[in-house]
């Protein structure tokens, strides 16, 4: 486990470090009479992520930390079978977004992590994973005014059924 701590905080390190770089490529402090510049957020909040990746190695360092006195591995065979479900899931939810749009992707995806790895009631599993796919597409197209992938021509009535809620 504490190996496990050890490259857990140095892989958010790294990608702490990229995000503040390329964040940095737009403005990260207050411009006068604007705000915030466009890379604030994402640089600042990286910032805090690598302190905190930083105290993730400090106390695996000094042994402060129940894993990092552990002996036992990362993943036990539960934990790796469980990692490959997840990350299959994910690639199966990335692989929709084109055909059956952001929307139904999310809304499989959500099923799929409630129902068969979370063995969550079917009415539950299957509320969250309409309802949230909706909210937020009213939340995108109407309030944020940002278009998420549609995915193929077939989808487009579904979509122009709730674009006359939105006009």
């Amino acid at each position: 486990m504490r190996l496990g701590e050890f490259v857990t905080a140095a892989i958010l390190a790294a990608l702490s470090i990229y995000l503040m770089w390329k964040s940095s490529e737009l403005e990260i402090g207050y411009i006068r009479g604007e705000g915030p510049g466009g890379g604030a957020w994402p640089f600042w909040l990286s910032a805090i992520m690598l302190i905190c990746t930083a105290l993730i190695a400090y106390n695996a360092g000094r042994r402060t930390s129940p894993p990092s006195r552990s002996t036992e591995p990362v993943l036990d065979a539960e934990g790796r079978k469980m990692l490959v479900q997840v990350f299959g899931g994910i690639v199966v939810f990335v692989a929709l977004v084109s055909i059956i749009s952001m929307y139904g992707a999310m809304m499989v995806f959500l099923f799929y992590y409630l129902w068969f790895l979370g063995r969550h009631g079917l009415y539950l599993s299957l509320s969250i994973s309409i309802l949230t796919p909706v909210v937020f597409f009213f939340f995108f197209e109407a309030l944020m005014r940002v278009t998420l992938p549609k995915g193929m021509r077939f989808t487009e009535p579904f979509f122009n059924m709730l674009n006359t809620i939105i006009y």
